[in-house]
């Protein structure tokens, strides 16, 4: 026990030792390393005094420097800038002198124009004492002359026992008699100058464009015939109780005529389309022989499906024989379907590729584009394919379908005047007016019933026959001329040339008539007019 303890003793005497001789040596080291760094800073303080020293030295060197050289920059700039002022100064000075030479100039000019200006001045004044003195003069002339006016009137008016009025309206009698006389005169004049220039050249045109057109002349009525092989076959299409007519009447909108015609089955029908569609359905049957309601329905649509592609090929015929191209496909069954229209039984689409040529000829001679001449003339009667199914003019349908199927403006134009409708704005227009007039009017190409004949021409008399002056009118030459004998008490020559061109404006204006009329007044001497 004892023996631990001396040992422990032993250690903690050692360690207590240890301690003692590092603290010991510690403070030893600490104290040699401050004796370092004390010699440290102090070399440390030494070298900063003298970099300190060396700074000042260069800075009163640089500050010498720079008040020199700044010294040296103020003198230099104060030289250049007097030298600056003084040139400013010498061209102030010479711009002044410049100014006051030309002032002094300005002054002259000026002092030398209010010298002209005064002289002028006095010019102007003795002028207008001349003309005071001039128009005083020409006052006591005006005064002068109006008394002699008035003496001179009063003696004229008991010389001619006239007063002023009575002669005044004299004067004017003699010249509305001589203004008249004048007027005629021009007419004539320009009449005969119009017709030297444009006579040979719209002969020659017209001649031309007939000449060149040979288009046979196609008549056709209301009603189709079909021919049977025996009279046997009329109780075969009535059938039991009418049920086989009825059917193909029902089925077609054609009325079946069976009468005591031998051998012959009339069908009558306004519509041209299904009166065609009935003749080859009829004749279908006959040669088949089989004729029942469900055959005739069959017979009936296969004649209805012929007729269209026979419409068709018709279009395409049209337009291929006028060489015109693009039109719309609907077009060309509309134009088709003009082969079964008749117009005074003239055939509308025959009429339509006349008119197409005609245009075209007249066109070429005129140098102005063939093709939409043809094309404007082939579509002038359009309208007339739709016009039992659509309401309207067939010139307003025409030119509602055209502008519908994107035809150009001059066509559509064409087409809206050629029959007056509008006024002609084109060349194109008036052409296809003039062929569509010329087409109408060939000997035989239309005709009329005798109602409508008698009519006209009697509605031609009454109009010229309603004119004061007009003793007798006649019409002739199938209302082609009309000849009005005049009153020579009541019109003389001059008056007959101005009452032949009221009468024909008026026909004009009142009559519907195919071509021309030649208005001929007849006194002593004649004057002609033609109502276009």
């Amino acid at each position: 026990m004892d023996t631990v303890y001396v040992v422990l003793l032993c250690v903690a005497t050692f360690v207590i030792g240890a301690v003692v001789f590092g603290f010991f040596m510690f403070r030893a080291g600490i104290s040699h390393r401050k004796k370092i760094a004390e010699a440290q800073i102090e070399s440390a303080e030494k070298e900063a005094q003298r970099i300190v020293s060396e700074a000042n030295e260069k800075a009163k060197a640089n500050k010498k420097a720079a008040l020199v050289e700044a010294k040296d920059e103020i003198y230099r700039l104060r030289g250049s800038a007097e030298k600056e002022i003084q040139k400013m100064k010498n061209e102030a000075e010479r711009e002044m002198k410049e100014r006051r030479s030309e002032i002094s100039r300005q002054e002259r000019r000026l002092q030398q124009k209010e010298e002209n200006l005064d002289r002028k001045n006095e010019k102007i004044e003795k002028v207008e004492e001349k003309l005071n003195l001039k128009v005083k003069k020409a006052e006591d002339n005006l005064q002068e002359a109006e008394s002699l006016k008035k003496t001179q009137l009063e003696i004229l008016e008991r010389i001619s026992s006239f007063t002023s009025e009575q002669a005044k309206q004299y004067l004017l009698k003699q010249l509305e008699t001589q203004l008249i006389h004048e007027k005629a005169v021009l007419i004539n004049n320009y009449e005969q100058k119009l017709k030297e220039e444009s006579d040979n050249k719209a002969r020659h045109y017209i001649s031309l464009a007939i000449s060149r057109l040979a288009a046979e002349t196609v008549s056709e009525i209301a009603v189709s015939v079909v021919a049977l092989p025996n009279d046997e076959m009329k109780g075969r299409i009535i059938g039991r109780e009418g049920r086989n007519i009825r059917a193909l009447e029902t089925l077609t909108g054609v009325d079946l005529i069976i009468d005591d015609t031998p051998e012959a089955i009339t069908l009558s029908c306004f519509d041209p389309v299904r009166r065609e569609i009935a003749r080859i359905a009829l004749e279908r049957l006959i040669q088949d022989g089989r004729i029942h309601p469900a055959r005739i329905e069959e017979m009936v649509d296969k004649a209805r499906r012929e007729v269209e592609q026979r419409i068709k090929q018709e279009g395409e015929r049209a337009v291929m024989e006028t060489n015109i191209h693009g039109i719309h496909p609907e077009l060309v069954k509309l134009i088709g379907r003009l082969r079964y229209r008749t117009s005074y039984r003239q055939n509308v689409l025959d009429h339509s590729i006349e008119v197409a040529h005609l245009a075209g000829i007249m066109a070429s001679e005129l140098g102005v584009d063939p093709v939409i001449a043809r094309r404007a003339g082939l579509l002038h009667d359009i309208g007339k394919a739709l016009n039992h199914e659509i309401e309207g003019s067939h010139v307003q349908i025409g030119v509602d379908v055209c502008r519908k199927y994107k035809e150009s403006n001059d066509v559509i134009h064409a087409i809206e005047a050629h029959h007056g409708d509008v006024e002609v704005r084109t060349v194109i227009a008036a052409l296809v007016q003039a062929a569509d007039a010329i087409s109408a009017a060939r000997p035989a190409a239309r005709s009329e019933n005798l109602e409508n004949y008698i009519k006209r021409l009697q509605k031609l008399e009454e109009i010229c026959s309603s004119y004061d002056g007009v003793d007798k009118s006649f019409a002739i030459q199938a209302g082609r001329e009309v000849r009005i004998m005049i009153s020579p008490d009541s019109i003389n020559d001059d008056k007959m040339t101005v009452l032949a061109k009221e009468i024909a404006e008026k026909i004009e204006n009142e009559m519907e008539y195919p071509g021309q009329i030649k208005i001929h007044l007849i006194r002593e001497s004649r004057a002609i007019e033609y109502a276009k």
